[in-house]
C-alpha cells in the first residue's frame, strides 16, 4: 500500500494546543474514496514546529486529497489549526486543499510493508 506524509509548519511552543486540536478529530463515516480507493490508516506526529500527517491509502492520491477536503472533520481541524500555523494554508475550497496538500507532501524515499491477510 502506498503512503503519503504531509507537513504543517506550526508556531514553536504550540505543540500542546495543536495536539489538542487533533485529539478531537472526527473520522469520516466511510474510508471509501468515491473516485476509487480507500484510506487505510492515518497518524499525526509532532515535534517542535513540525507536524506530520501520515496516510496509508489505496488508489489515486489526488482522489484521496479531494475526499479529505470534503470531510467535516478535516475541515474542522484545518479551521482550528489555522491560528497555530506559521504560514496560512488555503484549505477553504477543495481546489485550495488539494493544492496545499500537494505543496505539503513529503517526498517518499522508501517504503516497506509485509503482506496483509485478506
Amino acid at each position: 500500500m502506498p503512503y503519503a506524509a504531509i507537513t504543517y509548519d506550526i508556531k514553536s511552543g504550540c505543540e500542546d494546543e495543536v495536539a489538542e486540536v487533533f485529539s478531537d478529530f472526527q473520522r469520516p463515516k466511510s474510508t471509501a474514496v468515491p473516485d476509487g480507493g480507500r484510506i487505510l490508516a492515518t497518524a499525526v506526529f509532532i515535534r517542535d514546529a513540525t507536524l506530520v500527517r501520515f496516510i496509508e491509502y489505496e488508489g489515486d492520491l489526488d482522489a484521496v486529497a479531494r475526499f479529505m477536503a470534503m470531510q467535516p472533520g478535516v475541515r474542522e481541524v484545518e479551521r482550528k489549526i489555522a491560528p497555530y500555523l506559521n504560514n496560512p494554508r488555503d484549505t477553504g475550497t477543495v481546489e485550495g486543499f488539494v493544492k496545499t496538500f500537494r505543496a505539503s507532501l513529503l517526498r517518499c524515499v522508501t517504503q516497506f510493508a509485509v503482506p496483509r491477510a485478506a
